[in-house]
C-alpha cells in the first residue's frame, strides 16, 4: 500500500491519518500518432502524480493523489475513432463535485495536475474562487512546470505525441510504445503539421481551436524519433523536484486571511 495513493489506501488507515493536500491528475483518451496509446495523457498524469506525491510524502507532507480522470476535452479530435470527449462545462461540473467532496472531508488544498493540452482549467479556478473553502492550484506539467528545461533535454519537444511525450512513454510505460518489428524504429510518422491559410494563426498571435484531422496526418504533432527513455527520466526528475517541493510548501502553509500571500 502506498499511503499517498487514494485508490490503494484503506479506511483503517485513512481514519487515523488525515491528509492536508489532494492532487487530482487529469488525463485524456485520444490517439497519439501511430505508436503511443490512447491513454498516454492519463498514464503520464498517473506516473508524474504518483512520484511527486511520494516525494512530498517522504518529506512529511500529508498529500493524497486522487484517482486520475481519464477523459478530457477532445472536440477538435472527434474525426478520429474512439476519441472520447468531455466538454469543458462537463469537466467543470465533475471537478466541482470533487472539490465539494474534499471540502466535506476538510481537505482544503487541491492541486489539479493536468496532462492534456485540450483541458483549460484556469476559468474554472476563477469561477470557484470564493465559492468553496478549498484553495485550488493548477499545474500543466508540459507547460510552465517544465518549459524552461525542455529545450535542454529534447531536440524538439513537440506538441502532441512528439519527442517529449514519447520519451515519457519509453521511460514509464514502454510496453505500450509500438516499434516496427523489422527495423526497431518507432511506428510513427514524423509529426509534421499543416499550416492554415492565415499568417496570423501560423505565427501564433491569433489562436483557433485546431481541427486535428486537417492539422496532422496521424494525430502526431512533433517528431518523436529522437526520443529515449533517458530523456523521459531526466524530465521526470525535474518535475518531481519542482512539483513535490511545491506540495511540501503547500501542505505546511496555514490557510489564513492572506492566503496564499
Amino acid at each position: 500500500m502506498r499511503e499517498w495513493i487514494l485508490s490503494e489506501v484503506n479506511y483503517g488507515y485513512v481514519k487515523d491519518h488525515p491528509y492536508d493536500v489532494a492532487v487530482l491528475p487529469m488525463g485524456a483518451t485520444e490517439p497519439h500518432n501511430l505508436h503511443l496509446p490512447y491513454g498516454t495523457d492519463t498514464y503520464e498524469a498517473d506516473a508524474i502524480g504518483s512520484r511527486v506525491c511520494e516525494a512530498a510524502f517522504e518529506r512529511g507532507a500529508r498529500v493524497i493523489m486522487l484517482p486520475p480522470i481519464p477523459y478530457g476535452t477532445e472536440t477538435n479530435q472527434m474525426e478520429f475513432p474512439l476519441t472520447m470527449n468531455l466538454n469543458p462545462s462537463t469537466l467543470a461540473v465533475v471537478i466541482g463535485d470533487l472539490v465539494d467532496s474534499l471540502a466535506r472531508h476538510e481537505i482544503h488544498k487541491l492541486l489539479i495536475l493536468n496532462s492534456h493540452g485540450g483541458n483549460e482549467f484556469k476559468p474554472l479556478l476563477r469561477e470557484l474562487n470564493g465559492q468553496t473553502p478549498v484553495q485550488l492550484f493548477l499545474c500543466d506539467w508540459f507547460r510552465g512546470a517544465s518549459a524552461d528545461v525542455q529545450a535542454t533535454i529534447f531536440d524538439e519537444p513537440g506538441d502532441h505525441a512528439g519527442e517529449m511525450e514519447t520519451a515519457v512513454g519509453l521511460a514509464f510505460f514502454p510496453d505500450l510504445v509500438v516499434h516496427n518489428p523489422d527495423t526497431g524504429e518507432l511506428r510513427a510518422d514524423d509529426g509534421a503539421v499543416n499550416s492554415t491559410r492565415f499568417d496570423a494563426v501560423n505565427q501564433g498571435w491569433v489562436s483557433i481551436t485546431r481541427p486535428w484531422h486537417l492539422l496532422t496526418k496521424n494525430t502526431g504533432s512533433g517528431n518523436p524519433h529522437a526520443a529515449t527513455k533517458e530523456k523521459g527520466q531526466q524530465l521526470m526528475d525535474v518535475l518531481v523536484e519542482r512539483i513535490s517541493g511545491f506540495l511540501v510548501d503547500l501542505a505546511a502553509a496555514p490557510i489564513d486571511e492572506k492566503f496564499p500571500f
